[in-house]
């Protein structure tokens, strides 16, 4: 897969391009069914299939008062495009000058000029450019003008058969479904286990005192966590080394009362020395609910229940 960072002017040498074109936050399977279009028309058409994102979330820039929190990086992002089979990721910078950019502007400079687009491929819902002016019909009424074919694809539940709005996979749903630790529901839509990353950071021992020493995985404010609780997880290392991993995300109610939020990953079977290191967190499970403790003993007595569940789950 080849990324492309700057706009460029096709030369004669260069294939036309089936295109698609949107934030792509969490690559979910309502993505994946767009993307896998894509591939089959440039297949067909003996064109290259392309991918137009963004460096940051549109809403980032719009209105970040209210700008979702993120599914993925665009580190993440890229790394699940390229499972797609898809020739091309065009990663368009977005700041306040693209903001304010028209959608005919966009069509031009990006689809025409750019990408030489032959056929565009959207969901019905689509819109772009300043005040999300540009939706289906302006790409239709543009193409006819540029000479390139415009798909409306409708959207799909988890099975990917179209689906009622309720139904429907998308960023946002998945948004939700993590914000109440619904993992069976989110991890369903994206079409695998939710992650995300982050550094190892030192934190105050409690966990090595109670016999469960944890990582302290330091994650980016604008990426979203689950809801509090305790999850079975898989905690990947940058040698790629997988291990399962009790994860305690929230605010440590049995020893503090100050309102922190935490992730903390508790690694099964290894004493590893792990500060330092970027860490990928894989949430498989939602187990329980973070809890205060009458004592330490009952504390220690659930993290060993927890660690036991875990290893099931993994069977």
């Amino acid at each position: 897969m080849e990324i492309r960072y700057e706009l460029h002017e096709p030369d004669s040498v260069d294939l036309e391009t089936v295109v698609t074109i949107g934030a792509y936050d969490g690559v979910h399977l309502g993505h994946r069914r767009v993307i896998a279009e894509v591939c089959r028309i440039s297949n067909e058409l003996k064109a290259q299939s392309a991918v137009v994102t963004f460096d940051r979330h549109p809403a980032s820039v719009v209105r970040p008062e209210s700008a979702p929190l993120l599914l993925t990086d665009l580190e993440q992002k890229l790394e699940q495009l390229e499972t797609t089979g898809v020739d091309v990721v065009q990663v368009v910078t977005f700041d306040k000058e693209r903001a304010d950019e028209s959608a005919e502007e966009f069509v031009v400079e990006v689809l025409v000029r750019s990408l030489a687009t032959r056929t565009v491929i959207v969901g019905e819902d689509f819109h772009f450019g300043r005040s999300r002016q540009g939706n289906v019909d302006l790409l239709r009424r543009m193409g006819f003008e540029n000479n390139f074919e415009v798909h409306a694809l409708g959207l799909v539940g988890s099975d990917g058969s179209l689906a009622r709005d309720h139904e429907q996979v998308s960023s946002t749903f998945i948004r939700r479904a993590l914000a109440v630790g619904d993992l069976s529901k989110a991890n369903g839509m994206l079409g695998r286990r939710y992650e995300v990353r982050g550094v190892v950071d030192h934190g105050d021992g409690r966990g090595k005192d109670l016999g469960f020493p944890t990582a302290n995985v330091r994650v980016d404010s604008e990426i979203l966590l689950p809801a509090d609780g305790v999850y079975a997880a898989l905690y990947r290392r940058p040698d790629g080394l997988e291990k399962l991993a009790a994860v305690s995300l929230g605010t440590r109610p049995h020893f503090y009362n100050d309102g922190a939020r935490l992730l903390e990953a508790h690694l099964l079977d290894t004493d590893a020395d792990l500060y330092g290191e970027k860490a990928q967190i894989q949430f498989a499970s939602y187990l329980r609910p973070q809890q205060k403790f009458d004592d330490l003993e009952d504390l220690i007595s659930q993290l060993h229940r927890d660690v036991e569940n875990i290893r099931t789950i993994f069977l």
